[in-house]
């Protein structure tokens, strides 16, 4: 009798540690959706700026700006869903490229203090988002094997943990095909 209850107190402690870890890994991953949120937030926070700056130089390029506005609200209005988030920031990231491309046509406006600051802002924070990702996507891994490995998938089955989704803003194209540069 005494060995049946030491076994049962040993799975009952196994299953509270088992618990705590994955309390500790969704919070974690919690955490670090929040860290994109923040960085995604200041990106929305900048647009205006830069679009305001780049106006004030080309202003017969308002088709470029008007796409650049509409894809920072639809970013800004996408829910939860990992995936048309995502691919809301990649309409976005395409949109401010244009934005940039339009730039280079304006050599005044690439000598402008206020936009060379809000472009150095925007690729900071671009830097940051990318961080926060990876950061994010691996506290998403370790909490997702947390939850399908056995044993662990018992506690995590019975507790209702469920795996998150990767944020994924596919920029695996240009990973693999880098731009090269020719003098």
């Amino acid at each position: 009798m005494m060995y049946i209850l030491i076994i049962l107190g040993v799975i009952i402690l196994w299953a509270i540690f088992v618990f705590n870890s994955l309390v500790v890994r969704r919070n974690r991953a919690g955490e670090a959706w929040a860290d994109i949120e923040v960085q995604l937030k200041r990106r929305y926070d900048l647009i205006p700026n830069l679009v305001n700056t780049v106006k004030g130089y080309a202003t017969h390029e308002s088709s470029a700006f008007e796409n650049v506005t509409k894809a920072r609200s639809a970013a800004m209005g996408v829910g939860n869903n990992l995936a048309d988030k995502g691919a809301a920031e990649n309409m976005l990231t395409s949109a401010l490229k244009s934005v940039f491309a339009i730039a280079e046509a304006y050599p005044d406006l690439k000598a402008n203090q206020n936009f060379l600051a809000l472009q150095n802002e925007l690729s900071d924070t671009e830097n940051k988002i990318q961080a926060a990702r990876r950061f994010y996507n691996a506290n998403v891994r370790d909490l997702n094997t947390s939850i399908e490995k056995f044993p662990s998938n018992l506690v995590a089955g019975t507790f209702g943990f469920s795996k998150k989704e990767f944020f994924d803003l596919g920029d695996n194209d240009a990973a693999q095909n880098p731009v090269t540069v020719k003098f």
